[in-house]
């Protein structure tokens, strides 16, 4: 069985930069979300526990791979933002991104967006 890469080399860096817009909390993410750096979006998203009653959006427009750790990682953020009252969406998922997430059924669990702004005003 051969190893699944990250395509056209080594992944991007990942990056997360939370802002507010309207009361919204946003989590843009960028890069690749893999294994070796899951714990940095698990991080973000608990950062955001004090507000847990809150809509939060991840906009997933710059991820370019995602695998079944990040996947593990978001249905755990979505069933915690649940129990505690909140709410969580994704939006402007990149294509293969998007592929992935359809794949596994995420989008029935989580709402997705085709842009942020859809996901802010839905």
């Amino acid at each position: 069985m051969a190893d699944i890469h990250h395509p056209a080399g080594p992944p991007a860096r990942l990056s997360i930069t939370q802002t507010t817009v309207d009361g919204t909390r946003v989590l843009a993410v960028a890069g690749a979300l893999d294994a070796d750096n899951v714990g940095t979006l698990r991080q973000a998203l608990r950062l955001g526990e004090e507000s847990a009653s809150a809509l939060t959006v991840l906009d997933l427009g710059a991820v370019t791979f995602m695998d079944s750790s990040a996947i593990n990682v978001l249905v755990a953020a979505n069933r915690d933002a649940s129990a505690a009252g909140g709410r969580l969406r994704m939006a402007a998922l990149s294509g293969p991104v998007q592929r992935v997430v359809e794949i596994v059924g995420l989008d029935t669990i989580i709402p997705c967006y085709p842009t942020l702004a859809q996901a802010l005003t839905t």
